[in-house]
């Protein structure tokens, strides 16, 4: 955990919960090791909440790496590689620095922010990687030789500061929830239960503004010392300044590292100003005074790929058997890399294993819609994954997600046939439950009327169904439960989707509606060595993006930037008359 000290967050949180239904242990190394746990959003719709957790950075190191060690036919080699070796367009292993060569059918790169790191601040510029680890600088030329196109992008990460050295009693505290909600879907929620640490909000002001216009000259990112393209939805403090000069303030959250270290994360204060000019407007924001710095903030620059250059499996196209995950491949965030990092890992081994790859669909997963987002849209920017990014984010809950992708992970080999069969359960309970509350009447009778008049409910003229009940926004499926005698005891979980279904279930069918029309585009295949160039009535521009992208069927055609509604028409219009020549017997 090199930058922030926590997991999870707005989309990030469904990502997480993805991951650990596919098999991954993101979700359940953070229920390990959280200092403080919640859930935001909480008083939106089901489909943006989002679960996000402290966490204590050495324990959440330690403990991965204790899984890690203790894989099984999970062989560790700590040294920097230096070259592929390819032969024929396929990959066949790795050379280091040293000169070792290590022999492989498949190879993932996931280079993080460190190949060819640069740490800088003010005129300080040192060629390592974040949080002191050294930078892999050799690997860099052998990709551009293999034809692999390079591009620099940019992080950045705030100061740590001492404890001892904050006025907390100017800050907001920031709780965690009483109830703690776990990430992984096999974490029982009593055995998390826990004490929390608190974080803190407080605010930058006009003098914490002025001080940084002021020493804009002096800011490597605004001076032309950084070259590589920062992410825009996570912009240091100098960026924020600038861009949105019209706001008197901006948050900043003091995040604890852990619980055994003074350590403060200074969260929204990310900069590259000389250390002087750090203390100097760290020192303007309400409760920080007095601040010691124990880490100078730095910007990040890296070298990374445009992600154009993957299938949906994240193989390279022009490179078989080589692989890419994580911020290598343009995105940012700890839970885009781990998303990417699981999929590549399958797709890897599946490829040894001469398996089909496992592709996750836009309409099934936030996994599906970042993946494809990548290697489909021309992104100038490190990719950051958001709900809004999601076209069927009330279908793709996080609540959900063990019903959406436990089976890929079972079909796979990553979940076991235990945790499958309660899956199975669930879905069954679920929907029986569904079943028996719209068929379950209750009419005027007292009990009936005083629950509703305790609730601020209008009252019964006539008789409704019990499901007619819980989708009254003042209402619940566990409210109910007074006037509900037939009631099946179920888990916390199970009822949860039971009232989800039950009071969305207009817009849940709607957008399955939508998922359909969806699927059919999905399901036409283009094939693999259409030649663009020939189709008659394509525009110039659709024929060199669709000729760069190469989509898999129409559905992916259409979401790449350049190609009209026109163009897919044309497009689909010529693979119908294809199909049709190829289909008529011989004269």
């Amino acid at each position: 955990m090199p930058c922030n000290p926590n997991i999870g967050g707005s989309s990030k949180g469904h990502l997480v919960r993805e991951i650990d239904a596919l098999g991954g242990e993101m979700g359940k190394n953070i229920d390990a090791t959280f200092i403080q746990s919640k859930m935001l959003n909480a008083s939106k719709g089901p489909a943006v909440h989002s679960l996000r957790a402290q966490a204590d950075k050495q324990d959440y190191s330690r403990r991965m790496r204790m899984v890690m060690e203790n894989t099984e036919h999970l062989h560790i080699r700590q040294a920097e590689v230096s070259e592929l070796i390819v032969n024929d367009g396929r990959v066949q292993g790795v050379k280091t620095y040293s000169g070792a060569v290590y022999h492989a059918k498949a190879v993932i790169l996931c280079t993080g922010t460190y190949l060819k790191a640069r740490c800088i601040y003010g005129d300080v510029s040192n060629y390592t990687g974040p949080n002191g680890l050294q930078a892999a600088n050799h690997l860099t030329e052998s990709l551009i030789a293999n034809g692999i196109s390079v591009r620099r992008f940019k992080t950045g990460t705030p100061a740590r500061v001492d404890k001892r050295s904050i006025d907390f009693s100017k800050m907001a505290e920031q709780k965690g929830d009483d109830k703690i909600v776990p990430f992984s879907f096999t974490t029982n929620p009593d055995d998390i239960q826990k004490e929390q640490v608190s974080c803190w909000l407080t605010y930058t002001n006009e003098k914490t503004h002025e001080i940084i216009r002021a020493n804009l000259d002096r800011s490597p990112l605004y001076s032309g010392v950084i070259h590589g393209t920062g992410p825009r939805y996570c912009p240091s403090i100098e960026d924020k300044v600038v861009r949105f000069a019209d706001k008197e303030r901006h948050q900043v959250f003091i995040e604890p590292e852990g619980n055994y270290t003074n350590e403060m994360y200074l969260g929204g204060m990310s900069s590259s100003l000389p250390e002087d000019v750090q203390y100097e407007m760290y020192r303007t924001v309400p409760g920080l005074e007095n601040v010691r710095i124990v880490r100078n903030a730095y910007a990040i620059e890296y070298d990374c790929i445009d992600p154009v250059q993957l299938k949906l499996s994240l193989e390279f196209k022009n490179i078989e058997g080589l692989f890419a995950g994580g911020q290598f491949n343009g995105s940012s965030g700890y839970e885009e890399a781990a998303s990417q990092g699981i999929i590549a890992g399958i797709n890897a081994a599946m490829k040894v294993l001469g398996k089909s790859p496992l592709i996750l669909k836009r309409s099934e997963s936030y996994i599906g819609v970042l993946i494809d987002d990548l290697v489909t849209k021309e992104n100038t920017e490190p990719y950051r994954m958001m709900t809004s990014r999601a076209e069927y984010r009330l279908l793709l809950r996080q609540d959900n997600a063990d019903l959406r992708l436990t089976h890929y992970g079972y079909e796979i080999g990553l979940i076991d046939e235990k945790r499958m069969n309660y899956v199975k359960y669930k879905e069954k309970a679920i929907n029986e439950e569904i079943e028996r509350l719209n068929n379950t009447f209750v009419g005027t009778s007292q009990n009936v009327q005083e629950l509703l008049e305790r609730r601020n409910s209008t009252l019964l003229t006539n008789g409704v169904t019990l499901a007619d009940l819980v989708r009254r926004p003042e209402l619940s499926y566990d409210d109910i439960e007074p006037i509900d005698k037939d009631r099946p005891e179920l888990s916390e979980d199970i009822r949860e989707q039971v009232n989800i279904n039950i009071k969305y279930a207009g817009y849940i069918e709607r957008q399955r509606r939508q998922v359909e029309h969806f699927k059919k585009l999905e399901n036409k295949k283009i094939p693999s060595d259409i030649d663009y160039k020939a189709i008659s009535g394509l525009r110039s521009e659709a024929v060199q993006k669709l000729d760069k992208f190469r989509p898999l069927n129409v559905g992916q055609a259409q979401r790449i930037s350049g190609v009209s509604p026109a163009d897919i028409s044309v497009l689909l219009v010529y693979m119908d008359s294809v199909r049709s020549v190829k289909n008529q017997p011989d004269a």
